[in-house]
């Protein structure tokens, strides 16, 4: 079963430069795939989670969101913001070991995704970037006097870079970055996504549309989870692949006004943020913004094999974003920073299919 869990759309980003010619040739879907089903074996992979709370946001909209309690002493509460095709489920294999930490995180679908009623649709980058300050303030008041951060992974990073360049940006103690999707693809790449969601904004791509599989983490059963996960999208419409490059565009020019700390963090194995966009970010990053790289990370690093490095770097950042991180991160983006770039031009490599990832 597992063999052909294509990529998502989510985890295709650095495909988009690369993805208009094959969708001329080939065309795409007009309807969603039906949901997949797990064998018995693997059924929990397949459960819906309800939301723990509804966050009302002030045009009215309900915001389905998940609810992981710190234990123990409360240090921390943190926003957490999924990537693209993905849920407020993003954060399973993650949320319980921050809250072991004392770090409550709260986990809202973005519009578009997960169990939003607009699910499917693109609702702009502007309203997203509206919607998490205003998740944020309402989080803050529900949590009065307890540090808030901001957390987010690829699409969510990008949201959150646009948030926190705006004046208005939300009173927050720190903002955390994983593998954020901020770069630009060209104006090439970017006015043809723009011709085709104009010209088809309903066509889906499925991820069947590129003769190549990328790996986006190594845990076999976080894999699994996302890939049966009803929240999951498993078919992107035009109109939202071209937003979704709008928005990592937009991001990437806010970048050099990101407001209060920052923790960027990037992994070694990332195959969807590629290298030369990444190492881009962070010369463009205000001064005292933390780069953190892993090693061993994947493109969905909460979701790999080394995620406990991850997560202890995350809280020990929370604790005390001056000591060292204990991963080793910063030195070891310190030497990554100084190695030679790669080519921007090129596509990032592929590495094994999953069907050949180890622990399969």
């Amino acid at each position: 079963m597992i063999r052909r869990i294509t990529v998502l759309s989510n985890l295709r980003l650095s495909r988009l430069r690369y993805l208009a010619p094959l969708l001329l040739l080939a065309g795409c879907a007009m309807q969603d795939p039906p949901l997949p089903r797990p064998p018995a074996a693997w059924a929990a992979d397949g459960r819906l989670v309800p939301p723990d709370t509804i966050l009302r946001l002030p045009d009215g909209t309900g915001v389905p969101t998940r609810i992981w309690p710190a234990r123990g002493q409360v240090r921390a509460v943190m926003l957490a913001l999924h990537g693209f095709d993905d849920s407020r489920d993003a954060w399973e294999f993650a949320a319980p070991a921050l809250a072991a930490q004392g770090i409550t995180l709260y986990a809202p679908d973005q519009r578009g995704f997960g169990g939003m009623a607009d699910r499917g649709r693109w609702a702009g980058a502007e309203r997203m970037v509206a919607d998490a300050r205003d998740e944020a303030l309402l989080v803050a008041r529900r949590h009065p006097g307890v540090p808030l951060y901001l957390l987010g992974e690829s699409m969510g990073g990008a949201v959150l870079t646009c948030l926190m360049a705006r004046p208005d940006a939300p009173p927050v103690v720190g903002t955390i970055l994983l593998a954020p999707a901020v770069w630009k693809l060209g104006a090439g790449p970017e006015t043809v996504l723009r011709l085709l969601a104009a010209a088809a904004p309903d066509w889906r791509l499925t991820g069947h549309e590129l003769p190549v599989h990328v790996v986006a983490g190594d845990d076999m059963a976080a894999m699994r989870r996302l890939y049966f996960d009803p929240l999951t999208l498993r078919a992107t419409r035009m109109q939202a692949v071209a937003g979704l490059a709008g928005l990592m565009h937009r991001a990437a020019d806010d970048a050099p006004r990101l407001r209060g700390p920052a923790l960027v963090i990037y992994g070694g194995h990332d195959q969807l943020v590629p290298p030369p966009a990444m190492a881009a970010l962070w010369r463009r990053l205000p001064p005292g913004v933390r780069r953190d790289y892993i090693p061993q990370g994947y493109h969905l690093l909460l979701r790999g094999r080394s995620r406990q490095a991850t997560i202890q770097d995350i809280a020990q950042w929370v604790a005390d974003p001056d000591r060292p991180l204990p991963s080793g991160g910063d030195v070891a983006a310190a030497v990554w920073r100084a190695l030679p770039p790669d080519g921007s031009d090129s596509p990032p490599p592929i590495l094994a299919p999953l069907d050949d990832l180890p622990g399969k």
